[in-house]
């Protein structure tokens, strides 16, 4: 096992439902009242621009603002390149990742906290990304791991987590059912539960997008972010990278959060345009789509997704699974080569006229390597 590093103390954790408040070092993985997510007891102070000239070259240089520090199993993860697409907008490439996908950015912070905190297994729940990113990094820190992934993963993306040494553990049903296994196998003693929905520290790796695209735009960020959605990570960390540079007074003003579902599998969407606060009781609507990444019928931060969207001036775009197809092989003829679920924000502003007359700048995230599945055939 990689040397344990230096500890700091860690910060509280607390349900941001009803309160409840859960030992830092506990193992425990959700509200033991509400059984709901938790978040972290912590709020810092980013570091102006200019004392980030000569840091390390990774997530790790926004220090001031990760709750963890002296890292053991970096693998060099952040600081992806953003390229121009046309008519102000950018991506940013967070396929070129070390297990390829933006899940690294909060896998890392996972696998920092089950080494401090010495269980004897790690188990997850994903239907591949994120999986992978926690395999890869329970292998550097040499933590035993477990992921349940629903039937239908993508052959690549399991045979990429069974070369970290995880275990694979294929669960019938979709995906909720596979999460339904993994928290099961959480309430064993002496188990992480590496949870990308679950578990805040996932959440402050991945606001680091954000501090990436607010020093490489030179202090500021445009006027919209484009983000997929399925279970809301990337957007809920986006929203607190944006609270901390705006609180620190390093940005003048908030963008909008624009999140983005499969017209297939979109229950936020249907939620937004209802204006409800989360999700109704009913049956959600699924249907097969090519982005499974972010094919989530109930998503257990249903709330505070919608509640940052709309607190941004944001909204919600559905994309067809033939947008999908052309902005994949829209991109591709662009030199970048991108798996399915991650063109869905490009598919959704590519061809949106009121989009690109309303909006000056965006920045749409390129989340997974095309070699996780493949391109998608023609329809």
């Amino acid at each position: 096992m990689t040397a344990l590093p230096a500890t700091n103390a860690l910060p509280g954790r607390f349900c941001p439902a009803d309160g409840t408040r859960v030992p830092a070092d506990s193992l425990d993985w959700c509200c033991p009242t509400c059984r709901g997510p938790l978040d972290l007891d912590f709020a810092p102070t980013p570091a102006p621009l200019k004392s980030l000239t000569g840091r390390v070259n990774s997530l790790w240089r926004y220090a001031e603002t990760l709750p963890l520090h002296g890292p053991a199993v970096s693998l060099g993860e952040g600081r992806t390149p953003l390229v121009g697409l046309r008519d102000g907008i950018d991506a940013k490439l967070d396929f070129l990742m070390p297990t390829l996908s933006f899940k690294d950015r909060g896998a890392v912070m996972l696998a920092e906290l089950a080494l401090r905190l010495g269980p004897a297994r790690v188990v997850a729940d994903s239907s591949g990304n994120a999986g992978t990113a926690v395999a890869a990094y329970c292998a550097r820190a040499g933590l035993a791991c477990t992921v349940y992934v629903p039937e239908g993963t993508s052959a690549k993306k399991l045979e990429q987590i069974e070369a970290h040494g995880a275990r694979v553990v294929v669960v019938a049903g979709g995906r909720e059912a596979a999460a339904g296994e993994a928290r099961a196998a959480a309430d064993t003693p002496g188990t992480f539960y590496a949870s990308h929905v679950h578990n805040p520290y996932f959440l402050h790796g991945t606001k680091t997008y954000v501090h990436e695209l607010w020093e490489d735009l030179g202090g500021r960020l445009p006027d919209v972010l484009v983000v997929p959605v399925g279970n809301g990570t990337l957007l809920l960390g986006a929203a607190l990278a944006v609270e901390e540079l705006h609180g620190a007074g390093l940005i003048g003003r908030r963008p909008a959060l624009y999140a983005v579902q499969a017209a297939a599998v979109a229950p936020l969407a249907a939620a937004w345009r209802a204006g409800a606060e989360g999700l109704p009781e009913a049956q959600v609507t699924v249907a097969p789509t090519l982005a499974e990444g972010i094919a989530i019928p109930r998503p257990p931060r249903a709330r505070q997704i919608l509640r940052a969207v709309r607190a941004s001036g944001g909204r919600f775009l559905t994309v067809t699974e033939d947008q999908i197809r052309h902005a994949q092989r829209d991109l591709a003829s662009r030199g970048l080569y991108v798996e399915s679920t991650g063109v869905a924000c490009w598919a959704a502003v590519r061809e949106d006229a009121a989009f690109r007359a309303d909006v000056r700048s965006a920045v749409v995230p390129l989340c997974g390597a095309g070699l996780k599945t493949g391109m998608a055939a023609a329809s």
